[in-house]
């Protein structure tokens, strides 16, 4: 199963939104940032099949373009256990609901991320910055075991042709 770990765009500094954190929007230079970012990913005809969003804020809009981007509006799906706080548990339970899916993307947040995949890969250090996707493929929904395959950093995707 092929796995493509999307962080959320840039949603500014916490400290200067003066709401819940859970509400903090994109920046409007990190929503155009990840606009070009699904631009690119929609070029690589990812064979994502659905894709599941933390319901933070920022996190959906970020799941909402690329949804919008790779034509996948319908198959997209908002999931409390992306959330901060998402580990091993929450990805086996999820990986578990879509066994029979063949490629799967999941828009989260640090430092979850970098955990989980550095965990699904036996160790090493990862970090996937805003707006950055991993693709880690996993032997099977049971195993949770996998292969780092490639990580993307945000400048790649958003850079101009």
């Amino acid at each position: 199963m092929e796995l493509y770990f999307l962080r959320h765009g840039d949603a500014g500094a916490k400290d200067r939104w003066p709401g819940r954190d859970e509400e903090r929007p994109l920046t409007p230079e990190g929503a155009a940032r990840i606009e070009r970012e699904a631009a690119a990913l929609a070029a690589f005809a990812l064979p994502v099949e659905l894709i599941f969003t933390s319901p933070l804020v920022r996190a959906r809009q970020t799941a909402e373009i690329a949804a919008r981007r790779l034509s996948l509006r319908d198959v997209l799906k908002v999931d409390g256990r992306l959330k901060p706080g998402f580990g091993m548990d929450e990805l086996a339970s999820l990986l578990q609901e879509c066994r029979s899916a063949k490629a799967l993307m999941l828009v989260g947040h640090e430092p979850d991320f970098s955990t989980v995949i550095s965990t699904c890969i036996g160790g090493g250090s990862v970090e996937v910055k805003k707006g950055g996707v991993a693709r880690v493929d996993i032997e099977s929904p049971a195993s949770l075991r996998g292969v780092l395959v490639w990580l993307v950093p945000p400048r790649l995707l958003a850079a101009d042709p």
